[in-house]
């Protein structure tokens, strides 16, 4: 994943000076982003690092949150539009189209 999002900066601000670019799961990825060209370009850069090592990202499954998005058009992959969903969990906190709700 490192590979996949290293070039530039297009992740969220984390702390004054670290970007967060994606969370990392045994499983899966969530890739992060503030704009919707920077995501396009992510999954793009996802999709391609990882057919370079024989993996193939499942386009069933793979699902976009956009959070206080101004920018409502769709985020494909290899052509494909992915399903856009209004909540997302991690680690117990749900993460919604306008807010977290962090569990304790």
């Amino acid at each position: 994943m490192k590979t996949s999002t290293s070039e530039g900066k297009h992740g969220i601000k984390w702390t004054a000076r670290n970007q967060l670019e994606d969370l990392d799961f045994a499983d899966g990825t969530a890739l992060l982003s503030h704009t919707h060209e920077q995501m396009q370009i992510k999954t793009t850069s996802a999709t391609a690092v990882s057919a370079s090592v024989g993996l193939s990202i499942h386009k069933g499954k793979t699902k976009v949150l956009k959070f206080k998005a101004e920018n409502n058009n769709p985020i494909t992959l290899d052509g494909k539009t992915l399903e856009d969903v209004e909540s997302f969990t991690y680690l117990g906190s749900i993460i919604d189209e306008q807010e977290v709700q962090m569990q304790t």
